[in-house]
């Protein structure tokens, strides 16, 4: 999978570049880890509704696999459009524990499928993204991410220390930057964030970046004013870089469940997001939230958080998380 999409080559590099991930054995084996506790609930539910070798597809089997599949937290849709595949396909047949798994993991997969995951590289000039979310949600630790990924793939990166209203937060984000290798510009505490933008964009631009990714305060999805501010900071930064910025970043916190959802409804017309960051799908048995984002907004998930290391962060593969989702053994 492609972590980001080159428009132009830079400095002769091939066209190799940007393909960071070791092949689709090691993503599968990454997902299948840091989706061990969605995955063991998830088929253990699944699994008890067999009494012996073969179970009966009937109208009280439908409703038992209904109510499993909701509370993994992959939402009502996607539950009642299993439902109704394993009526038509199974209705009124024994049926084995293994069919009914590769038919759900089938019908998400197919849910899942998606285009635009890679990160969008600027044409010329730096790249710059714009990374929004609610406070502790992941969005500091998925910038360090992001930002790792990118230097380990030869790119000059700068961050834009721009959640100036928790001094925490541009300590851990300048933490992360001496870790990493690269630079940071910060403003002071309660400083406005979109000088703090506009400064990163400034330097990035007049000092040659490849890539400048900026933080911004958390906010709840819910304080209108501090949304419009997102717009403020997207103007800002355009002025300097057209076209910029060129990815637009909401990281959402698996663990938070369907609260994800009204977190990309709020943010995701507001802020102009171009895709998703899921954090965290290693933290609960909720990463089956990831199904109704999808099945209700037009964003791609990009990335997804798999741990708590800098290479703990993967490009989001739909055959991988489906079939991980579905494959836990004890």
């Amino acid at each position: 999978m492609a972590f980001w999409n080159k428009k132009n080559k830079r400095d002769g590099a091939s066209e190799a570049d940007g393909v960071s991930e070791t092949g689709s054995g090691g993503i599968l084996g990454s997902i299948r880890s840091a989706l061990e506790k969605t995955s063991r609930a998830l088929n253990t539910d699944i699994r008890d509704l067999w009494k012996s070798d073969g179970e009966l597809v009937n109208d009280e089997f439908l409703k038992k696999l209904f109510a499993v599949l909701v509370k993994s937290d992959m939402g009502g849709k996607m539950a009642t459009q299993i439902r109704d595949r394993i009526g038509a396909d199974f209705r009124a047949r024994k049926v084995q524990f293994a069919e009914v798994l590769q038919t759900i993991s089938e019908e998400i997969q197919t849910t899942l499928e998606q285009g635009g995951t890679a990160i969008q590289l600027a044409e010329s000039g730096p790249t710059v993204i714009l990374v929004v979310g609610v406070n502790g949600s992941g969005k500091t630790t998925s910038i360090a991410k992001l930002a790792y990924k990118f230097t380990q793939e030869g790119h000059r990166v700068l961050l834009g220390a721009g959640d100036t209203f928790r001094a925490a937060a541009v300590e851990q984000l300048t933490v992360w930057s001496e870790r990493i290798g690269c630079d940071i510009v910060k403003g002071q505490q309660g400083a406005d964030p979109g000088t703090v933008a506009f400064q990163a964009s400034l330097k990035a631009r007049d000092e040659n970046y490849d890539v400048c990714i900026i933080d911004t305060a958390g906010r709840l999805q819910t304080q209108s004013n501090l949304m419009q501010e997102l717009d403020k900071i997207r103007r800002v930064i355009a002025k300097h870089i057209p076209e910029a910025p060129h990815e637009v970043l909401l990281v959402l916190d698996a663990t938070a469940g369907q609260n994800a959802i009204s977190q990309a409804r709020g943010f995701s017309a507001a802020a102009g997001c171009t895709g998703i960051v899921l954090a965290k799908i290693d933290g609960s048995a909720k990463g089956g939230v990831i199904i109704p984002i999808r099945q209700e907004f037009d964003l791609p998930v990009k990335l997804v958080g798999l741990g708590e290391k800098l290479e703990d962060l993967a490009v989001f593969d739909p055959q991988a998380f489906a079939t991980a989702l579905l494959d836990w053994r004890d």
